[in-house]
């Protein structure tokens, strides 16, 4: 697999880890899909261990599990973490694209952005 994950996108994935729930070898589930208004839509959770069919990347210790269809399209893109008064999500760039655009499918030239809701992390007995 050949993924890059930023600094801060790798920060975000630890903290939700961290306190989401499900114990000291859980990892960051991070399904892609194509849709959204940017070309893709995005969701993740906290998991314990990879679902049957994921594959575990790991990041300076952090595990990131990723199923087959996300792979696929991840394959070569960095993956960020953006936070600004508006916003805050996951981005994800092609950097091969020409011109350095993102892999937004839409015409609009904004990155594509899967919005986070930490509310989406429900917590275990």
């Amino acid at each position: 697999m050949n993924i890059t994950v930023t600094a801060a996108a790798e920060r975000f994935m630890r903290r939700m880890v961290r306190f989401g729930g499900a114990g000291a070898g859980a990892g960051f589930r991070l399904a892609v899909a194509p849709g959204g208004c940017s070309g893709y839509s995005s969701e993740f959770n906290i998991e314990a261990r990879p679902r049957p069919g994921d594959a575990a990347l790991e990041v300076n210790g952090l595990k990131i599990f990723l199923p087959a269809e996300s792979r696929v399209l991840l394959e070569g893109y960095t993956v960020d973490f953006v936070e600004t008064a508006a916003e805050a999500g996951l981005r994800f760039f092609d950097p091969n694209a020409a011109g350095g655009s993102c892999c937004s499918t839409s015409n609009t030239g904004k990155p594509a952005v899967a919005t986070v809701s930490v509310a989406s992390i429900g917590r275990r007995s």
